[in-house]
């Protein structure tokens, strides 16, 4: 393919429209978020993702795993986690079998702010979504991502 290759530039078209998407619902979720519950979008991720984690063996996750999950690097990861440790909301500790592994845990102050920030993140996701839906470049991505349906795995 060449830069003026047609399929390069319609690819390249939707890459823009998807970009686009995201940008717009994330902030639209970041203002909501933060005037109501003083969380930004990442910590939300944050504790969703760790409240998910279960005790047992592959329960807990390694910060590398949920580096990818919140759409992080590590370092940025880390000092997210230590953000909300400091605010009371996570707490870490070493594993029990591996003293190099560190398990980051929800606490119930975190799950409480989880739990009543969950409406409000959902809220402003479907309201950007559907301010979204306007807009003819941009509908077709939402009706995928509104028909897309991946599984939860079990709290």
């Amino acid at each position: 393919m060449t830069a003026t290759d047609p399929a390069l530039t319609a690819l390249s078209q939707g890459w823009c429209a998807l970009s686009l998407l995201h940008g717009r619902i994330d902030a639209h979720i970041e203002k909501a978020l933060q005037s109501r519950h003083g969380l930004s979008v990442r910590e939300y991720s944050l504790l969703d993702v760790l409240s998910r984690q279960h005790n047992g063996t592959g329960g807990h996750l390694q910060m590398k795993q949920v580096a990818d999950a919140v759409v992080l690097s590590q370092s940025a990861t880390t000092r997210l986690v230590t953000r909300l440790e400091d605010r009371g909301l996570l707490t870490r500790y070493l594993c029990d079998t591996d003293r190099r592994g560190i398990y980051t845990d929800v606490t119930e102050a975190g799950l409480a702010l989880l739990a009543e920030a969950r409406p409000t993140n959902d809220a402003a996701l479907r309201e950007a979504l559907d301010g979204a839906a306007k807009n003819p470049e941009l509908a077709p991505l939402v009706k995928a991502v509104e028909e897309l349906r991946m599984p939860v795995p079990a709290a």
